[in-house]
């Protein structure tokens, strides 16, 4: 009968395990001097050996004639451990049993001592798909169990493991697997199963498997059904991804912001049941790659991944495109790889991405009604303008100065007055006679701002406009740059030439505070003879 190539060629010592050294060469040192834990914690991502070393520990402790750490796979133990037969290793199966019952189970048969062996090893799979009544069932044996009773729990999603679980335990992290070791694994198996693997296509499943030693074998089986030869196009096909041509292809094409070819590429992909997603993972993998030669030419081929023929390629895209673009591109279409996840239909999501990304589509902008804030203003303006105006006391005159401002636009650091402002004599001030034009303009730009300008008028010498308010709300405004800047512009547009501007208010802060008090009087004075009426 067929074994598939994964289970076939699982590691069956701790020196088999490629990729965790650093938590072999642990495991065994505990072995030899038999100081192993009663409970261990393996955690990492899929296929890098978790369960794999679970079994291997599990009869490394129970083995009649282990050898520097490792099971001898010779004894009646190690044999029957392999098979599934040996009672004394009980593999639980926490996404299928994760109730609080199978683990009062496992807590009822602990209490028995191991059949042949020394120890009794319970290896739980997915632990944190347990249940919260079924952690806090396994928390007391965990902590104390019998001498002859050890723990070994595997997850792929640690975060989901309680604390209080965690700190029973002796913690082991298992890395993703280097994509070479994958590819020297494949090129090792490849061997003994008599396939023709090419370099190209051992790199190439390795790229795809993520760090998973599983997968990378799985694909390998996979692809040794569909030809003779497994290279690059193989593997292409199997597995569902764009071949190399089609990926640089499109990739140009985005980069040339020609939507018509990066639309007809991805037409002719989907004709041929090319993966979408897998497709959006190419893109991303490859523009990593231009990424890290926009950003570190010197060392970027020592950290980039792609076929030799590839690099050149590569280089192509990243002088001609700009580091910022890159960035954009990539997480565009890592948003758009989420999404697929989702989408009701995988094409139009990943069509409406390269749309994106040729730039056929521009964000419109964001446009807010201030029609509204701009009627208050207006209405509040003539109320304060109907107010008679109170003069200040001749002893307040040095306080009632009034405030002037100098307000920038952004090309004022290179622009100077060309007239002598400490010279200027009122006669020299002409009017501005497309000021009423210029206040027109800037209530489409900025209302909020151009309220406060109502009654307002400007002079002009030289290159310098002085704008004269009679609210004093308006230098509160201006002080804000933004408000500066856009009313600056205005003027700048509707006149046709740059000019520095110079602001003062008509009324002084006593003049202003006398306007709102005698303006809320009124408002009162008003409510009040709305409620006589209204009782009359």
């Amino acid at each position: 009968m067929y074994k598939a190539l994964y289970r076939k060629w699982r590691p069956m010592t701790f020196d088999d395990v490629i990729s965790q050294q650093q938590t072999t060469d642990t495991l065994k040192n505990q072995i030899i001097s038999g100081k192993t834990a009663h409970a261990y914690l393996f955690t990492g991502s899929r296929g890098t050996g978790k369960t794999t070393c679970a079994r291997i520990l599990a009869k490394a402790v129970n083995c009649r004639n282990m050898k520097d750490g490792n099971p001898c796979l010779e004894c009646d133990i190690c044999r029957d451990a392999d098979s599934g037969a040996l009672t004394d290793i009980i593999e639980i199966d926490a996404a299928s049993n994760n109730g609080v019952d199978d683990i009062r189970d496992l807590r009822d048969g602990a209490v028995y001592m191991p059949e042949r062996g020394k120890y009794k090893i319970y290896i739980i799979d997915e632990v944190h798909m347990l249940s919260q009544s079924a952690f806090n069932a396994l928390l007391k044996i965990m902590e104390e169990p019998p001498d002859y009773v050890k723990f070994i729990l595997a997850t792929t999603e640690i975060h989901k493991v309680p604390a209080t679980i965690t700190s029973r335990c002796q913690r082991y992290d298992f890395r993703r697997i280097k994509q070479e070791d994958i590819a020297a694994r494949l090129k090792y198996i490849a061997s003994q199963e008599e396939l023709d693997l090419t370099d190209e296509g051992a790199s190439l499943i390795a790229r795809l498997a993520d760090g998973g030693m599983r997968d990378a074998v799985s694909l390998l089986d996979q692809c040794s059904a569909c030809a003779e030869q497994i290279n690059a196009d193989t593997v292409s096909t199997t597995a569902g991804v764009a071949g190399r041509d089609y990926l640089f292809k499109m990739l140009k094409a985005i980069a040339a912001k020609d939507v018509t070819e990066a639309l007809a590429i991805t037409s002719s992909l989907y004709d041929m049941s090319k993966d979408l997603t897998r497709l959006s993972e190419e893109l991303v993998a490859q523009l990593r790659n231009v990424m890290l030669l926009k950003a570190t030419p010197d060392t970027a081929e020592r950290l980039i991944v792609c076929l030799p023929d590839e690099l050149e390629q590569l280089k192509e895209l990243a002088e001609n495109t700009e580091l910022t673009t890159v960035l954009d591109y990539i997480s565009e279409l890592q948003e758009c790889r989420e999404r697929l996840k989702w989408a009701m239909n995988k094409r139009v999501e990943f069509e409406m991405t390269l749309i994106k990304l040729c730039g056929n589509v521009k964000n419109a902008p964001v446009t807010i009604d201030n029609s509204e804030i701009y009627d208050k203003i207006k209405q509040l303006e003539n109320k304060l303008n109907s107010v008679p105006r109170v003069m200040p006391a001749s002893g307040q005159a040095a306080a009632a100065k009034p405030e002037v401002m100098e307000a920038k636009s952004p090309a004022d650091e290179e622009v100077r007055p060309n007239i002598d402002l400490k010279k200027l004599k009122p006669e020299d001030i002409h009017p501005c006679e497309r000021w009423e034009e210029v206040l027109e303009e800037f209530r489409k730009v900025n209302p909020a701002v151009a309220g406060s300008l109502d009654g307002s008028f400007a002079g002009i010498a030289g290159n310098v406009i002085f704008i004269t308010s009679k609210n004093r709300f308006f230098m509160t405004l201006f002080k804000t740059k933004e408000n500066a800047v856009s009313l600056g512009e205005t003027i700048d547009r509707v006149l046709g030439q740059h000019f520095l501007i110079r602001a003062r208010c008509a009324t002084t802060t006593d003049q202003q505070k006398n306007m709102a008090e005698q303006l809320i009087k009124k408002a009162i004075d008003s409510s009040i003879e709305t409620a006589v009426d209204n009782n009359q």
